[in-house]
């Protein structure tokens, strides 16, 4: 009986050394795919930005270029698959038989790149998550010991990338949590932990600093009321998001000539990208601007503006995504709440006499529309907490995160991770 327990004893024992092996090389792999890929696509979206704005003629030729070459790489590199998305994961982890091939890995890293300096109004985050996912679901197929813990060890890539693109292992965590897994294990807790320490160690290493240099001071409960009107706003227009992407999607999946999709959607790129070019690519740099003028007294035309890019963002998106484009709704959650944020933080202090800091509302809005699109409030609270390296606002955002979270939910019960054609009857 001894022996019996001793085998089985050093039987788990083993298990557990290979499961802390390969959380260690999905964290390593998944950390340097998720770095590499935000600093070629920083690289490149600069300095193709830089010519368009030096040679408007680039708003027309970007997108179509951008868009044609994803589309002949899927049909002639990628076995002319069409990437999914955050979906393919869901999939995958549903089913015991259904795999993330690892074409996956490339298809994403090189879809996503190309979408975004080109153009392409989203950003990077879903790119990589599925692409660190594949490495997850790829390592879990190599031995039988690892065939159980398929969805911790793709948790584990997914959280090792999120890890590495906003420098927040609480937020890798808690994504691959929220959205993916929705379950906690000994296993999950063991390879998530691992592969984000790695992922972490990596960026400490490698120097990495906060994508936003925002110096926040205090804030004041004379601003609670505001905050809530906050997240409700903010709600509202993550279920905006929501349906766009939802809707434009359909009604591209009706056009059969795929050269109609690209044509369709670069010149919805083009002419949104020549009126504002706030709307290029992830739209950081139009987030970094703001941030540097945040303190501006709103004027008609300013505030016009505002509102063009809070109605036009979504649509752009949406075309972008169902036109051929690779990615999510990371980036442009965190671009409209930053532009939501600062409107509302100007229009009560331009015409309400409040005086409330804008930064601290660009920060909330960032957080609450995030929360929203993805109902996932805590994983948003970490994420815009490490974007900026400062949890002086975790309170308000705690808050904001979930009152626009269930504002949305209350309005519209999807995110567009969730929606299936199925789900409605």
């Amino acid at each position: 009986m001894n022996k019996t327990a001793q085998i089985k004893k050093n039987h788990q024992l083993i298990k557990f050394r290979k499961l802390v092996i390969v959380s260690i090389l999905i964290g390593f792999l998944s950390a340097f795919l998720g770095i590499s890929l935000k600093k070629i696509t920083e690289y490149y979206e600069e300095i193709f930005f830089h010519e368009v704005s030096v040679n408007p003629l680039f708003y027309i030729l970007f997108p179509v270029f951008g868009l044609s070459v994803i589309y002949f790489l899927r049909q002639y590199l990628f076995k002319k698959k069409e990437n999914k998305g955050i979906k393919e994961v869901f999939e995958s982890t549903a089913s015991k038989s259904k795999n993330l091939p690892s074409y996956k890995i490339p298809s994403h890293f090189i879809n996503g790149l190309l979408t975004v300096i080109f153009g392409g109004s989203t950003g990077i985050e879903v790119s990589t998550v599925v692409a660190t996912a594949t490495i997850g679901s790829v390592a879990h197929e190599k031995e039988n010991v690892f065939r159980q813990y398929k969805t911790e060890l793709i948790c584990a890539g997914v959280a090792a990338g999120v890890t590495a693109l906003f420098s927040s292992p609480i937020a890798g965590i808690l994504f691959a949590f929220e959205v993916i897994s929705r379950k906690v294990t000994r296993a999950f807790m063991i390879s998530n932990v691992i592969a984000v320490a790695i992922a972490f160690g990596l960026l400490t290493i490698l120097k990495e600093e906060p994508l936003f240099a925002v110096s926040i001071t205090t804030w004041h409960l004379k601003a609670i009321p505001y905050f809530i009107l906050l997240g409700i706003l903010a709600g509202i227009n993550s279920v905006y998001l929501t349906r766009c992407v939802l809707f434009f999607k359909s009604q591209f999946s009706k056009i059969e000539r795929h050269y109609y999709k690209i044509l369709i959607g670069s010149i919805v790129l083009s002419i949104s990208l020549f009126f504002f070019p706030q709307l290029y690519g992830e739209g950081y740099h139009a987030i970094k601007e703001i941030f540097e003028t945040s303190q501006i007294r709103l004027t008609l035309t300013l505030a016009l503006t505002f509102i063009a890019i809070l109605i036009l963002k979504p649509i752009v998106t949406s075309v972008t995504l169902a036109s051929g484009g690779d990615g999510g709704v990371f980036a442009p959650s965190l671009f409209i709440g930053a532009f939501l944020g600062l409107l509302l933080a100007s229009v009560l202090n331009s015409f309400f006499y409040v005086n409330v800091i804008p930064v601290n509302f660009m920060i909330l809005g960032m957080a609450a529309v995030l929360s929203a699109s993805i109902h996932a409030p805590f994983t948003a609270i970490f994420l815009v907490c490490g974007l900026t390296n400062d949890y002086t606002l975790f309170v308000p955002i705690l808050a904001v995160c979930l009152i626009s979270k269930y504002t949305a939910k209350t309005i519209y019960p999807y995110t567009v991770y969730s929606y299936s054609p199925s789900l409605i009857k």
